[in-house]
């Protein structure tokens, strides 16, 4: 009896270790299909908007990213790799051929902003930018160069003012005004010098790329009013406050952005912090009271 016992336990030992590894292994075969999956979707609604537009279609979206077998989330921005993309699909393109941007992202490197914003105004083609949530910092710097930006009623650009690390450049130069200088350290009042030319360096950016839309005045007036740290960095630029600033803005955004975005869902395990449930149509012709289950035209009897 005991030796059958053994037997049974062996077996069922044997039988765990085999159900383990199989998990283990359909998790592996998930983390490398879905990827795969949710790529081929999105290549598919870019190029329907492709043919529908007679365009070249870049899609420039910063979501969290889950990376590796434990699902981390990892924030984008945008980068050199990006620059390096967006600028190779620039080059690949015909120079009449319109060029129609996606983008949506917190901002990111300045080198790399102004790398892609002065590649798309030297673009002979027209350039449009579709700004379905927001674009901040330098995805403005980016959406500026558009001749035509198409933003959803309720999405923001933002202001393009430079940090310096963690630091706001027009603070770090207004220090020197409210302190004086014996008091300051030296690292600040490097920090400070190197504000102020940053000021200066995207501020004459800003104004070059406007001045493929803008008269000389404008360009400068609005370059500087973005770039002189008027608003915190985060500051919230609405559609009504951009035709406000003279940024030409438009709200007709094709719905087949929105489907693009559905495929970047927001990354991260467990309970969303925001629900819905798709909204009952009521066919033509049939009321229905609240609380009322049992179907249209109850007449009382």
């Amino acid at each position: 009896m005991i030796t059958e016992a053994r037997s049974w336990g062996g077996r069922i030992w044997r039988i765990i270790k085999v159900l383990f590894w199989l998990i283990l292994a359909l998790l592996l075969l998930q983390q490398i299909w879905e990827p795969n999956r949710i790529d081929a979707a999105r290549a598919s609604v870019l190029d329907r908007f492709q043919q529908q537009r007679k365009s070249r279609v870049i899609a420039m979206i910063h979501r969290q990213d889950t990376i590796s077998f434990l699902g981390v989330p990892v924030s984008r921005a945008i980068d050199i790799e990006d620059s390096e993309a967006v600028l190779r699909a620039i080059r690949l393109t015909p120079p009449e051929q319109p060029i129609d941007l996606i983008l949506h992202t917190p901002g990111g490197l300045v080198l790399a902003a102004e790398q892609i914003a002065h590649a798309l105004v030297e673009h002979k083609g027209k350039v449009t930018v579709f700004v379905p949530h927001y674009a901040m910092s330098g995805g403005t710097l980016i959406a500026l160069t558009a001749d035509e930006i198409v933003m959803d009623p309720n999405a923001v650009l933002g202001p393009v003012d430079p940090q310096i690390g963690d630091l706001p450049a027009a603070s770090i130069v207004k220090l020197l005004d409210v302190k004086p200088h014996a008091q300051i350290s030296d690292e600040m009042l490097v920090l400070a010098d190197i504000a102020a030319k940053a000021r200066l360096q995207v501020a004459a950016f800003v104004a070059e790329v406007l001045l493929k839309h803008l008269p000389k005045e404008k360009a400068a007036d609005l370059a500087l009013a973005l770039s002189e740290g008027r608003w915190t960095h985060d500051f919230p630029i609405t559609v009504h406050a951009a035709r406000q600033l003279g940024i030409p803005v438009s709200t007709d955004m094709p719905q087949i952005i929105y489907q693009l975005m559905d495929l970047y869902p927001q990354a991260g395990a467990g309970r969303p912090s925001v629900l819905y449930v798709p909204l009952r149509r009521t066919p033509p012709g049939r009321t229905e009271t609240p609380g009322d289950s049992r179907g249209p035209d109850r007449r009382a009897k």
